[in-house]
């Protein structure tokens, strides 16, 4: 893995301020990022941060890849989600389990951003309890026939390809479904309460036929090893966006403060004010410690680095939910109107504690953790 240079993170920081932060109010008035900027994005070599540099990509570590991410969710958590879906999601697990075919066939072209992916595990009756999809397929000589329907899906509108989950009876398998093969239908989704240009679809698949080369790992290890390994990966990756959000929301709410003027004072002078303003300083930076210790552990590939990412992304999340409402309340009426950004951080950071695993689903991830591992024996019941 390569180290983060200095000169590569404030080149980050360059490219988010001049191209991303000016036109993220616009992505999500409008609900899309433009090609132009997907193809940014692919000169940079964003797109393929973490894979390897054999392959075209940065081959960022964790720690770094984290870092980037931050830089680019606080100037457009937009472009921080295509980053989730492509990278984190879908690359690195093509990367993980696919063959070696495979890995040539998809993952350049993947990193060029002329193919974009989704990923398809979601469907209408099944969010948080994925392992119950009702997506089923067939075998069929040297094909699998799908059907079925997957929704809430980012990217899924713009999308090129998509890591499909389907079951054969309690045997769940992952499979590459190109949009251009026939009974593959996509329909976008609007009215959405944030990530609103993260062209979320859904995908309806009508006896779509599947080759077998199109298969991700081994046949029925599409949970336990493809899914499980896409949604710790996603994880990481949301909990750096909840720092984003976090460290975005900070900052307007303190240049507002300094600015904005009530009963003739500054409205920094006002204690109340303080107390969001020094819990939102807390809370940022506790988050990003918790991001980077779990970047260490997954680098280091340590026992803990999937209950490290499960703590980063609960807290990330739910201090990104508090952070940007505190933001919002301390801009007042401005914050309720979209000329000001805190409006847009406050619907997306809510997001954050719904996608790749619910905070009721980590806190009881956390909690079995807890209870295994910090108790005291033979301590008194009563």
């Amino acid at each position: 893995m390569k180290k983060y240079q200095d000169s590569f993170l404030k080149d980050c920081i360059k490219f988010a301020e001049k191209d991303l932060k000016p036109f993220a109010a616009s992505f999500d008035e409008k609900g899309v990022l433009k090609k132009s900027l997907i193809q940014k994005l692919s000169k940079k070599g964003y797109l393929g941060a973490t894979f390897p540099e054999s392959l075209g990509g940065l081959e960022l570590d964790q720690v770094n890849y984290g870092l980037l991410t931050e830089e680019l969710g606080k100037a457009c958590n937009n472009t921080r989600s295509l980053l989730t879906v492509q990278v984190s999601l879908v690359g690195e697990s093509i990367i993980k389990w696919g063959s070696k075919e495979q890995i040539n066939r998809w993952i350049p072209e993947m990193i060029k951003g002329s193919k974009i992916a989704a990923f398809a595990l979601t469907e209408p009756n099944h969010g948080s309890d994925a392992h119950s999809i009702e997506t089923i397929y067939i075998k069929d000589g040297n094909n699998f026939i799908l059907n079925g329907y997957k929704k809430w899906i980012s990217f899924a509108a713009i999308a090129d390809i998509f890591l499909v989950f389907a079951r054969n009876n309690e045997s769940i398998t992952a499979f590459i479904v190109d949009k251009e093969m026939q009974g593959v239908s996509i329909r976008p989704m609007t009215g959405l309460l944030g990530s609103r240009a993260s062209h979320v679809a859904e995908i309806e698949l009508n006896n779509v036929r599947v080759p077998t080369e199109n298969v991700i790992g081994e046949i029925g290890s599409g949970f336990k090893d493809v899914a499980t390994f896409a949604l710790d990966n996603g994880r990481y990756s949301v909990a750096w966006a909840g720092v984003s959000l976090s460290q975005a929301a900070l900052e307007a709410m303190v240049s507002y403060s300094r600015n904005r003027s009530q009963f003739g004072e500054k409205l920094r002078s006002f204690q109340m004010i303080k107390q969001l303003i020094g819990d939102g300083v807390t809370n940022t930076h506790a988050a990003r410690a918790l991001c980077l210790k779990a970047g260490k552990s997954r680098d280091q590939k340590d026992s803990n680095a999937q209950i490290e990412t499960s703590i980063a992304k609960y807290f990330c999340s739910k201090v990104a939910t508090e952070v940007t409402s505190n933001a919002l309340q301390v801009h007042g009426g401005n914050g309720c109107y979209n000329k000001f950004p805190v409006e847009r951080y406050f619907r997306d950071a809510k997001i954050l504690e719904i996608i790749e695993g619910t905070s009721q689903i980590q806190a009881q991830i956390i909690a079995s953790y807890g209870i295994q591992n910090y108790f005291i024996r033979n301590y008194p019941s009563n």
